[in-house]
C-alpha cells in the first residue's frame, strides 16, 4: 500500500506540474506583456498576485516559470543521477579505479553547491543551461557515493555468494542481483534532489547567476519582488507559494518511498 504521505506528494507535485505544462492556457498574459497602467497593482481578480514594476502580469509569470523548475527537476536531476550511477558501478569493479574515482569526488563534494554554480557560471555563462550543468553535476558525486556504498553492501549477501558459488559471471551478478537490489535508497535520493533542485535554481536566479531577464523563473521573479514588497506584497508570494509546494511535495514523496524501502515494500 503507498503511504499517505507519498500520494499527498505526488498530487501536490502533479498539480504544480500540469500548472507548468498548461501555463499558456491558464496565465491570463503572456509573461513578458506590459498591461498600460497596472504598475506594481496589489492582488485582484484581474491579477491574482498583482503585477510588478514593469507591468507584468505575475501569476503569468510564475506559471511560465513553473517550467524551468520542471525541466531541472525531471531532466537534469535524472541525467546526474544516471551518470553518478554509472560512475559508482564503474568504480567498484577494480580496486585502483575506485580510489582515483572516490578522490575526485571528494573534490566535486568539497565545494558548496552555490561555490560550484558560480564557478560554472564564470565558464559558461548564466543561463538555463548553466543551472542544468549545475544541477548534473552536483548530483554526480552523490549518486556515485550511494551506489557504491549499496554494491559493496549488496555483494556481500548470500544470494550473491550463491551466484558466484555456481559460477554466473560477475557482469550478470551485478545486473540482475546488485544493481536492482541497490534501487531503493536511489529512489529515495532522486526525491530529495529534486527538491534540492527546486532550491538551487531559486538561489542562482535570485543571485543572478540562472535564468536572465525578461525570461521567467520563480527565483528571479523572488529576486525582482524584494524592492518592491512595500507596494505589493503579492509579488513575491506567488513564487515563494510554488517553490515551497515542489519542495513539500517532493520531501512528502521521499520520506514514503524511504519508509516503503525499510518495510520490503516495492509499490515505489
Amino acid at each position: 500500500m503507498i503511504p499517505r504521505r507519498g500520494l499527498v506528494g505526488a498530487l501536490v507535485v502533479g498539480v504544480v506540474f500540469a500548472a507548468g505544462l498548461a501555463a499558456p492556457l491558464l496565465a491570463p498574459f503572456a509573461p513578458e506583456t506590459q498591461v498600460e497602467g497596472a504598475n506594481l497593482l496589489g492582488p485582484s481578480a484581474a491579477h491574482w498576485f498583482g503585477t510588478d514594476e514593469l507591468n507584468r502580469d505575475v501569476l503569468s509569470r510564475v506559471l511560465h516559470g513553473i517550467r524551468v523548475d520542471l525541466l531541472i527537476s525531471f531532466a537534469a536531476v535524472p541525467l546526474g543521477a544516471l551518470t553518478g550511477i554509472a560512475v559508482g558501478v564503474a568504480s567498484t569493479a577494480h580496486r585502483v579505479l575506485d580510489v582515483v574515482v572516490q578522490r575526485a569526488l571528494d573534490v566535486l563534494l568539497a565545494f558548496p553547491n552555490l561555490i560550484l554554480a558560480i564557478a560554472l557560471t564564470a565558464v559558461l555563462g548564466p543561463g538555463l543551461s548553466t543551472i542544468f550543468a549545475v544541477v548534473v553535476v552536483v548530483e554526480i558525486p552523490v549518486f556515485a557515493r550511494l551506489v557504491r556504498s549499496e554494491v559493496l553492501r549488496v555483494r556481500e549477501l548470500e544470494f550473491v555468494t550463491a551466484a558466484e558459488v555456481i559460477g554466473a559471471r560477475r557482469g550478470r551478478i551485478l545486473r540482475t542481483h546488485v544493481v536492482p537490489n541497490s534501487v531503493g535508497p536511489l529512489i529515495v535520493q532522486t526525491a530529495l534532489s529534486m527538491s534540492i533542485a527546486v532550491f538551487l535554481e531559486g538561489a542562482m536566479s535570485f543571485l543572478g547567476l540562472g535564468v536572465r531577464p525578461p525570461e521567467p523563473s520563480l527565483g528571479s521573479t523572488l529576486n525582482g519582488s524584494l524592492n518592491y514588497l512595500d507596494a505589493n506584497p503579492a509579488y513575491a508570494v506567488g513564487p515563494l507559494l510554488v517553490i515551497a509546494a515542489l519542495v513539500l511535495g517532493f520531501q512528502l514523496i521521499a520520506q514514503a518511498a524511504s519508509a516503503a524501502t525499510r518495510t520490503g515494500e516495492r509499490t515505489w
